[in-house]
């Protein structure tokens, strides 16, 4: 079956889709994409369906195909919730987004949520939030505590749990509602709130009636950044949220030599030092350390990163 919007409302269709999925696992994607192919007859506005297709096309080496597929589900979904936009991109049918669609990212982590930390954790190696916690205490003092932190982005609160000892108030914002359910079992945030970080504040949810402007002391973003694309609109955020001097961490991962970002096959943003440097100079935020570490694995190869800890002007 496909992830989300799983059901095409046709039981005939459905049955394809299924075994159309065994043969794509068994190796034989261009039979997976013939049988995907007779399930869109049948239903030929399963939005879902036409993402296998362009899959299983893509997966068989024929990217034509692939492309006339996502461009098909563009125009019923107009949404993007599948990441048409940015398969495309990879494909070179079209230029990279800035952003991927708000939508898909929120689809992705509802769908994963149950799941999240088991499998980044135990089979993935996920070190972010730790290592960034570690770099947070060994630059700003063991001994700091913060009067307030957010955390962006702060998905099941991996992040929350290792700073929480150390921070009298944590607000933690997620475009993601389940996220933000898991989030709330931790019980280590006093605030949790829905957010859009590609979004202007207080467009994005970061500021609601409550909750005033310039007044964190601590910002933190573990490996968010990588859904993110431009950062130039959630660093505009950040110089709304920082108190004068706050301490703004975040990890990024690796682009290499350059001055950009790059789109990579697993549909995630990496950025260059370079682009990192230039965008905090822009912003005020000024670089306190930097660190280049192993932040996941991946199909059972290390994801390299680079751990930022920045300083809003006093």
């Amino acid at each position: 079956m496909l992830p989300s919007q799983l059901s095409s409302g046709d039981a005939t269709a459905d049955r394809r889709a299924d075994y159309a999925k065994m043969l794509a696992e068994s190796g034989e994607p261009a039979s997976a994409a013939e049988l995907m192919e007779q399930a869109l007859e049948v239903v030929p506005e399963w939005a879902a369906g036409w993402f296998g297709l362009a899959n299983y096309r893509d997966k068989a080496g024929n990217a034509k195909g692939a492309t006339e597929a996502l461009h098909h589900l563009l125009a019923l979904d107009a949404d993007d919730m599948f990441g048409a936009g940015l398969k495309l991109a990879l494909l070179g049918a079209i230029d990279v987004p800035d952003q991927p669609p708000s939508r898909y990212i929120e689809r992705m982590f509802d769908d994963y949520a149950e799941r999240f930390d088991k499998s980044l954790i135990e089979k993935l190696g996920y070190a972010a939030p730790r290592k960034l916690a570690e770099l947070i205490a060994e630059t700003a003092g063991i001994s700091r505590h913060f009067r307030l932190a957010v955390d962006l982005g702060c998905g099941t609160g991996l992040l929350g749990t290792e700073l929480s000892d150390r921070v009298e108030r944590f607000e933690g914002f997620d475009l993601s509602r389940k996220m933000l359910a898991k989030a709330a079992e931790k019980r280590v945030y006093q605030h949790l709130g829905q957010a859009d970080l590609s979004l202007p504040a207080p467009i994005s949810g970061l500021f609601g009636q409550d909750l005033a402007a310039h007044r964190a002391d601590l910002i933190a973003a573990a490996d968010v950044f990588i859904y993110l694309g431009n950062l130039e609109t959630v660093f505009a955020n950040v110089r709304e949220l920082a108190a004068p001097g706050a301490i703004f961490a975040f990890s990024v991962e690796d682009a290499g030599a350059g001055e950009g970002t790059r789109l990579g096959p697993s549909l995630r943003y990496a950025h260059s030092q370079d682009y990192v440097i230039a965008i905090c100079h822009r912003y005020g935020m000024a670089i306190e350390t930097s660190r280049r570490t192993v932040i996941r694995m991946d199909a059972g190869k290390p994801v390299h990163g680079i751990l930022f800890l920045t300083r809003a002007a006093a």
